[in-house]
């Protein structure tokens, strides 16, 4: 950055346009290079990855929406890197192009809600596929959940493309509704399937060591920190996905850094939460094929009456 400053400021614009390009381009060399050099192995397993979570047509496992799930995390970052690619394929790096609002690659860009939607659309398909695979309703409502931030995404955009009068008097209240729902459905989903914590039966019974780990037994107060801290990141994530309110930039930058460790809490638990159904089916599936007392009786061969 301090570089390409360097050179717009000496009147350099086209090596100065030229570095985010450069950029780009050895990110995905690296990142698609068939030699066995920076991790082929976990750079292969991550575009296979991706590439399931694109096209969902096998079952869904979980580093399928595992990954799918940060993705979602990550959509203003997709949005900001199709942003940055499109002014570089229109030649407005480094030109006064970059600062106009109402360019081709600006906020009126119906491209910006595409991006921002497709990782919840790459989600939602993979729930559909899961309800085909296991027949769970749950994956219908999952399903739901990651369709509430369609109308989050799109009523924002529709502030650049009509009148004033109809984004306040219509839209405004219609985004900010979506918005509500789109925030508490998600808060409601993470406590009560991804966390495995119920709202109505378990949300203060923390001493459980079935459900929670013992890193963190007996310490309450991070379970109601999770819980707040969850629900009010939840709500102002809702200011990431709505274009009409990224112009303050410092303030989405720390709404984004709020977001990473939200995330980090939930991948934390969402893991702890796995182990522990894993560790149980395990449990499970032992204790079946162990034979009872009983029969071990009946079958010894050095038993005699």
């Amino acid at each position: 950055m301090t570089a390409y400053l360097y050179l717009y400021s000496h009147g350099e614009v086209s090596l100065a346009a030229f570095q985010p390009v450069l950029l780009y381009a050895i990110l995905l060399m690296i990142l698609f290079s068939p030699f066995d050099i920076f991790y082929i192995s976990s750079r292969f397993y991550f575009l296979r990855t991706v590439w399931r979570i694109i096209l969902p047509l096998q079952a869904i496992t979980f580093p399928d929406f595992f990954l799918a799930d940060i993705f979602t995390s990550m959509s203003k970052v997709f949005s900001d890197l199709e942003r940055s690619v499109c002014r570089m394929v229109n030649r407005q790096v480094g030109t006064i192009a970059w600062f106009e609002a109402d360019s081709i690659c600006g906020s009126h860009s119906i491209a910006i809600p595409l991006v921002l939607v497709f990782p919840y659309l790459c989600r939602f398909f993979q729930c559909l596929r899961q309800y085909k695979d296991t027949k769970e309703k749950t994956c219908l409502l999952n399903a739901l959940k990651y369709s509430t931030a369609v109308p989050v995404i799109f009523l924002s955009a529709l502030k650049y493309h009509v009148f004033p009068e109809q984004w306040i008097n219509f839209y405004r209240p219609l985004w900010l509704i979506s918005s509500v729902i789109n925030s508490l459905y998600s808060f409601y989903w993470d406590i009560k399937r991804d966390w495995d914590l119920s709202i109505l039966t378990r949300i203060f019974m923390f001493k459980n060591p079935s459900i929670w780990t013992n890193l963190l037994y007996g310490q309450n107060w991070v379970f109601y920190w999770v819980l707040g801290s969850n629900l009010v990141l939840r709500c102002t994530w809702t200011y990431k996905l709505s274009a009409h309110l990224r112009h303050n930039y410092l303030t989405v930058f720390t709404i984004a850094a709020l977001e990473i460790l939200r995330r980090w809490q939930w991948v934390f638990f969402r893991v702890e939460n796995e182990w522990n159904k894993m560790t149980a089916m395990q449990n499970l599936e032992m204790s079946s094929n162990m034979p009872s007392e009983g029969d071990r009786l009946l079958d010894s061969s050095d038993h005699t009456v």
